[in-house]
């Protein structure tokens, strides 16, 4: 525990003396529109005539030492409604654009784009961006972290691209309810991101080192308001839907089960930057499937969360802790039990402080003995110093009506409650060369069981050519989360990386070195349990391909038992030792191309001094901007002495989407998973007929691969309209 006092101290020190914003000389002047805005992709109004120019941007790849040769123009104004935003893309060589497809929220490094992102409360940590891709195509998002994007997060906003012979122009109107914004302030932290895909140049207004994202709202320039942004009034949005469907369970002989649903959601935004989201009966079905993977490692797969009650603001409870180290995973509720009605307050009181706080009721579950089970999750986050912060939560599990007579082998099926209390310190300094962690959290359950308390912490420094981290965790062997997300425990792990990259002056490489990262584990009696040491050496290519080549060394001493194909039934005995090395190689080519592909490949040595090869490939040919093919592929071959033996499997996937607007989208896959002997369809319809506001037409299929029978089968549609009251 000392030494955990102590390591908060010492990052507390380090983010001392960072205090002053670094691009706080750009700056760009809005001023109320003189003029009537169409958003069209025409600059033929007044107003924008009138607005000052953000140009003159400045290259952050391939090198961050000189101004863009690619030109891009921005004006920003404003009227009583909306943000206005218009850029000229000016063309640096001929050609056409290049993008994948119409799809929303498209892949950032695939498309010629352009991205605005701001930081309403000038705390350099979060904000939104919006953007567009060549084609027209939106995107939008929730900043956090000082530079990571929600892109799960949508929101109501219009926007236009119109091509041109030299240049393509994007404009776009941003309604002041539509985003979060303190009261009063005039200055708003700002830039703009351009990627040309064509040169394989990407470019800032305000500087961005190339090694951070341009994302990074540490290196905003400032949005200097004539006028404080106007309140945005009276802002409630409800949002209805209506679902029908049908499902049949073949395998089980079973009758058609009828889907009729209703349910809303509310948005009512208290004050401009703090918001209160209502839901009762809430569709939390996947319109948008996980894509399946194999599955060979001992412990839990993590999924992301897509639905729209859980995300604004969704940092604040999902970002609590490290990615296998989380007390709040918000897919753990609604899993088992339907969600009868939920709130949620989430935003800003002011500048420095952030508050949320959730609670969901759930209702039992006859058939499994599960009883109605309330969740209250409670957050807050001061912010310390130019970006760091102090966080605090609490995550309480409780079970109603709990009956202590339902038991399995003499213990309780399910807890009476699960609480989780923890306190965290985020480091970012206003530089971004540190950032750091360290967090403390407690358990509890009834009668002290599942009491167990987790501790850890990391630093990382990354310059232009060197990067190192330092990351130590602790957790007990009793430390509980029932609605987190900590797959493993009673364990310690220290896990060091360091790294470094040369920047030749070369036509064709980018840039180019090594890493070597290691992670540790041992149980709580200081055994050691687990070693892998990777080391890499990567090349990074002007074209934006990449090559990666790598080796490691591994060591498990198992605690409990494990199958090691996640296939046979079989299981290797708790305490053996196993060693092996392997080698491997990653390419994935230059995204401009039409026909895209990428490949990984693993060979070595495998638990019980097997042998493992794993080989996937990535293809892709786009028609765009209307059409993309993609093919996924998995092959995994274990050779093992018995009674496993020899086993290979595939995961197959093959993809198509359809965006034949940037409003109607269809997309189908197959996924072929012979580990757990599956073959699904999904095919998905959907038609955006005003923002945020769908149409969802959902076909499902699941086979036996042999000899071919329907395992079950379902199809859902359902309508969803978001209005503004």
């Amino acid at each position: 525990m000392r030494f955990f006092l102590g390591f908060i101290a010492y990052l507390l020190v380090c983010s001392v003396g960072f205090a002053q914003k670094i691009n706080a000389s750009y700056r760009l002047h809005i001023q109320k529109a003189s003029s009537e805005i169409r958003v069209d992709g025409v600059m033929d109004e007044k107003a924008w005539e009138e607005a000052e120019v953000a140009t003159d941007f400045f290259m952050i790849t391939p090198m961050d030492t000189s101004f863009a040769k690619v030109k891009t123009d921005v004006r920003m104004t404003y009227d009583d409604k909306h943000l206005y935003l218009i850029v000229i893309n000016h063309h640096a060589v001929d050609g056409p654009y290049m993008v994948e497809s119409l799809r929303r929220d498209f892949s950032f490094g695939k498309n010629d784009n352009f991205l605005l992102f701001m930081d309403p409360f000038e705390d350099l940590t979060n904000g939104f961006s919006f953007g567009a891709n060549a084609a027209g195509a939106q995107w939008d998002g929730q900043m956090y972290n000082g530079g990571a994007v929600d892109l799960s997060w949508d929101n109501k906003w219009v926007s236009k691209v119109k091509n041109y012979e030299d240049k393509w122009i994007f404009e776009a109107a941003i309604p002041f309810k539509s985003i979060r914004y303190k009261k009063g302030i005039t200055e708003w932290g700002i830039n703009f991101s351009r990627l040309d895909l064509k040169t394989t140049e990407k470019s800032g207004w305000a500087p961005v080192p190339r090694q951070f994202p341009s994302a990074s709202l540490a290196y905003t320039g400032t949005l200097v308001w004539d006028n404080p942004p106007p309140d945005a009034g009276a802002n409630i949005s409800v949002i209805p839907y209506v679902l029908g469907g049908v499902s049949k369970n073949h395998q089980a002989e079973g009758k058609e089960v009828y889907r009729r649903e209703v349910g809303v959601d509310a948005k009512i935004s208290l004050t401009s930057s703090m918001n209160l989201d209502l839901t009762v009966n809430p569709d939390f079905s996947q319109v948008e499937v996980d894509r399946q993977v194999t599955n060979l490692d001992r412990f839990e797969l993590f999924f992301p969360e897509r639905r729209q009650f859980f995300l604004e603001n969704g940092d604040l409870f999902a970002g609590f802790g490290y990615s296998t180290i989380r007390p709040f995973f918000s897919r753990r509720i609604g899993l088992n039990a339907p969600i009868q009605f939920g709130a949620r307050l989430s935003g800003k009181l002011n500048k420095d402080l952030r508050i949320g706080a959730m609670n969901i009721q759930t209702g039992e579950v006859t058939e499994s003995a599960l009883p109605a089970q309330n969740f209250t999750v409670m957050a807050l986050q001061r912010q310390v110093g130019a970006r760091s912060n102090i966080g605090g939560i609490l995550v309480n599990k409780q079970s109603l009506r709990y009956d202590p007579d339902q038991v399995t082998d003499g213990k309780p099926v399910y807890a009476e409650f699960n609480r989780n209390v923890g306190l965290e310190y985020n480091l970012a300094s206003a530089n971004n060369l540190w950032t750091g962690k360290a967090m403390l959290l407690q358990s509890f359950g009834p009668e002290n069981m599942g009491r167990g308390l987790v501790h850890a912490a990391n630093l990382r420094y990354a310059s232009g050519n060197l990067t190192w981290n330092w990351q130590h965790e602790y957790v007990s062997e009793n430390y509980t989360a029932e609605v987190g997300f900590v797959p493993r425990n009673g364990f310690y792990r220290i896990s060091p990386m360091i790294g470094y990259r040369w920047f030749p002056k070369s036509e064709k490489i980018l840039s180019h070195g090594p890493d070597i990262n290691t992670s540790i584990f041992f149980n709580t009696r200081g055994e050691q349990t687990d070693n892998t040491t990777y080391a890499t050496y990567n090349v990074r290519f002007r074209s934006q391909s990449n090559l990666l080549g790598w080796v490691a060394y591994d060591f498990v001493k198992l605690q409990r038992p494990f199958d090691p194909t996640n296939f046979s039934g079989k299981f290797l005995d708790s305490g053996t030792e196993h060693t092996w090395n392997a080698f491997g190689l990653e390419y994935s080519s230059k995204p401009q191309s039409l026909f895209t592909y990428a490949f990984t490949s693993r060979v070595g040595g495998y638990f019980a001094d097997g042998q493992r090869f794993n080989f996937t490939t990535d293809f892709g040919y786009r028609f765009q901007p209307y059409v993309s093919l993609a093919l996924s592929t998995n092959f995994n071959q274990i050779n093992l002495p018995q009674p496993w033996g020899d086993t290979r499997f595939w995961l197959v996937g093959p993809r198509v989407d359809v965006t034949m607007t940037n409003t109607v989208f269809f997309t189908a896959f197959v996924q072929y998973n012979e580990q757990i002997n599956n073959i699904n369809l999904n095919t998905r319809f959907q038609w955006r007929f005003k923002p945020a506001s769908d149409l969802f037409l959902v076909y499902t299929d699941n086979y036996l691969p042999a000899p071919f029978n329907v395992k079950n089968r379902s199809v859902v549609l359902k309508f969803t309209y978001w209005w503004n009251v």
